[in-house]
């Protein structure tokens, strides 16, 4: 047994014997005190006078009465002491083996737990407390065991984290997620909400704005407001931001397909207020990006319609464009319908109904190759699809010019 142990029940048994000594000589004062003390009591009306009193021994004044039954009580609560000391002084040599054994059922509890993580704090509190054991001069058994009790009582305050801490750590990441939810939902809303998306973001830039997520949601809300602009330098000034906020995102993850895929999308915009020079050179960075997006991400139906658009574009080059562009870069881009119509198909069979405008280009491929009854199919398709975008209403327009040419 710890000699700490060992000190406090000799502690208690010295004074549960002083207890029970003064017990003895209490009884033998009072037997004495009984004998030579004269009878008396107070009547009803707390007048004093003599009479008789059924009572062993003389009669005692009715104060001390009081007194000795509280004696009384308190013997009775001694002698209940002294027994619950002899039960605890039995218990004591296995009351350690009990402590160690619930302590060890408890560590493999917490062992078997996913939940379960020791912190440093604890770690270090507990070896510093078997460190300072030994260095005073107590056992390596007794260092164990306090650390075993500080291991216990330290589980609850510092391994599992309050309900407040958990809110603190959970609560930045889901602020942050429910923000990226918030501007997805506008980005597939009114013109209002798309602008809105766009100041909730450039509110929030300093905060998230190392963060992937966060910055290729940023470039599309940029694309957003550039379409529903109206003013021709307003257009402009959101492509140019958007474009450099686009370099920045691939610059920062360039793991992160979104972020090639709207720089790419930025690129293909700043095409229309550009100089041929830049025109050409967005049109390479366009490709590059795109590339870069579907390596990333394969099955992004998004990534292909795109880069079916930049292939018929390239297709469609007259040869003074394509003159420019070997003069000025060493070699022009190369695609043709085929390649187009490829990108357009991949996307059909990665998400069939993808949109009225891809459709409308599957339509478009197949004319320019000939084969018009698919050309007609692929029509008949884009206009069994609702308008719901602009992109739609774009989708119609062409189908409204390329519908009469085929016949239909």
């Amino acid at each position: 047994m710890a000699q700490t142990d060992k000190v406090l029940v000799l502690g208690a048994l010295v004074g549960v014997a002083g207890i029970s000594l003064a017990v003895v000589c209490y009884k033998g004062f009072r037997s004495r005190r009984r004998g030579s003390w004269p009878g008396f009591y107070l009547n009803r009306t707390n007048k004093q006078g003599t009479g008789v009193m059924l009572v062993d021994g003389p009669v005692l004044p009715r104060g001390q009465v009081e007194v000795l039954e509280r004696l009384e009580a308190l013997i009775q609560c001694v002698s209940e002491l002294k027994d619950e000391m002899k039960a605890l002084k039995n218990a004591l040599p296995t009351l350690q083996d009990k402590v160690r054994e619930e302590l060890r059922v408890r560590a493999e509890i917490r062992r078997s737990s996913s939940l379960h993580r020791t912190t440093p704090t604890r770690r270090k509190r507990t070896a510093g407390s078997i460190t300072g054991a030994i260095a005073s001069g107590r056992s390596s058994e007794e260092a164990e065991s306090e650390g075993g009790y500080m291991t216990a009582l330290t589980d609850s305050e510092e391994e599992e984290p309050s309900d407040s801490e958990q809110g603190d750590e959970e609560q930045p990441e889901d602020r942050f997620s429910i923000l990226l939810e918030r501007i997805d939902r506008l980005h597939q809303g009114t013109d209002d909400d798309k602008r809105e998306s766009l100041n909730i973001l450039l509110e929030q830039r300093e905060k998230f704005g190392e963060d992937s997520a966060f910055l290729w949601r940023l470039i599309r809300a940029y694309c957003d407001v550039h379409d529903i602009s109206s003013n021709v330098e307003e257009k402009k000034t959101h492509a140019e931001t958007g474009k450099k906020v686009g370099e920045e995102a691939v610059r920062l993850n360039p793991t992160c397909a979104q972020s090639h895929q709207w720089y790419a999308i930025m690129c293909g915009i700043m095409a229309d207020y550009d100089t041929i020079q830049n025109k050409i050179k967005n049109g390479y960075i366009f490709k590059d990006h795109l590339d870069k997006a579907i390596e990333l991400k394969p099955q992004d139906p998004m990534s292909y319609y795109l880069l079916g658009r930049w292939c018929y574009a390239v297709a469609q080059l007259s040869w003074i464009e394509r003159k420019v562009a070997a003069t000025l870069f060493g070699e022009p881009p190369s695609a043709t319908i085929e390649d187009a119509l490829r990108n357009f198909l991949k996307v059909e069979e990665i998400h069939p109904g993808y949109s009225k405008l891809n459709y409308v280009f599957l339509a478009k491929c197949y004319k320019v190759l000939g084969q018009r009854e698919k050309a007609k199919k692929m029509c008949a398709a884009a206009c069994s699809m609702s308008a719901a975008s602009k992109e739609d209403e774009e989708a119609q327009k062409e189908l409204d010019s390329l519908c009469p040419a085929l016949g239909i």
